[in-house]
């Protein structure tokens, strides 16, 4: 249905229970694994590893437990591994982190579904980091990496060593990749280029049919940049017109009409850190303007 493709971020889980169902989201993640999701029995919960600091987090012990209690979950191997401040792993590390967590994932639960992280834009500089983790796996393992599903986050954000944005992924060697502004953070041509060079990516490495989710993207620049409450909505229904009809019949997936995005994933249901793209209001826990409009959206399609 249209509701199993909308998801929705969960950065403060103790305003998720309640709100998760009015907003209409078919699926939810909070960074975490949980042998019990919190959320409405309706919604699909979405596991995540981490590895930050080069340590898998839970261990693999956990990680098999909650498997076999969560039957058919989806797995994200990962945050952001691409950038510093996040998961912040090399190529070779990543992909002989994501060897042991797929291992342990498919003997606890062979019908468990496992996504690569996502790198934080599809740009040319992180696609050189995924080439990398591809090639580390390879020679690591004397085999392609076993990609159930395909995962991405679609920011628009500065690639500069040492300055605001998303500096540069770990191993690589270069000062800057693209050097997007401040204004370009909601430019929506960027936006829907860099999904087409990313499912064009897929396709020319042997992916075109793997489903492909868009599991955080939103817009993080607080209004005194610009960003008011209008043209974060604005940004946000186009992105999901966009994400609603973008076909390909050379770069698609044929099993899903030829859609270049199978499910995506606002950021967020409500944070303080960036509380632009709240759905909810962090004080009063009632569905701002935003999230009004994410509901209203779903339920006209």
């Amino acid at each position: 249905t249209t509701r199993q493709r909308f998801g929705v971020g969960v950065a403060l889980p103790n305003l998720a229970p309640r709100n998760l169902s009015a907003i209409g989201a078919g699926w939810y993640l909070d960074w975490n694994t949980h042998a019990k999701p919190y959320g409405p029995a309706n919604l699909e919960f979405v596991q995540m590893v981490r590895l930050k600091n080069q340590r898998i987090s839970p261990d693999l012990t956990t990680i098999a437990a909650i498997a076999r209690q969560q039957p058919g979950s989806l797995w994200l191997i990962g945050n952001e591994p691409d950038v510093p401040v996040q998961d912040n792993v090399t190529p070779p590390k990543y992909a002989a982190a994501y060897q042991a967590i797929y291992t342990a994932l498919k003997a606890a639960d062979p019908t468990s579904r496992v996504a690569i992280g996502g790198i934080t834009q599809p740009t040319p500089l992180r696609l050189q980091y995924l080439d990398l983790v591809l090639a580390a796996y390879r020679d690591q393992f004397g085999q392609a990496m076993p990609i159930d599903v395909w995962n991405v986050h679609n920011f628009i954000l500065q690639e500069k060593r040492g300055d605001w944005g998303v500096d540069i992924p770990p191993g690589l060697s270069v000062d800057a990749g693209t050097l997007y502004t401040i204004d370009d953070h909601d430019n929506l041509l960027i936006f829907r280029q860099q999904i087409i060079d990313f499912r064009r990516w897929m396709a020319d490495r042997g992916y075109r049919n793997s489903e492909l989710i868009v599991s955080e993207y939103g817009v993080l620049m607080p209004p005194d940049y610009g960003f008011s409450e209008e043209r974060v909505r604005n940004f946000m229904l186009a992105t999901f017109d966009f994400f609603m009809t973008a076909t390909d019949n050379s770069i698609g997936l044929p099993s899903d009409g030829q859609r270049l995005v199978q499910r995506w994933c606002w950021y967020s249901l409500s944070d303080t850190e960036y509380p632009t793209g709240n759905l909810i209001d962090n004080v009063s826990g009632q569905m701002t303007a935003l999230g009004q409009a994410y509901a209203a959206y779903i339920q006209s399609h």
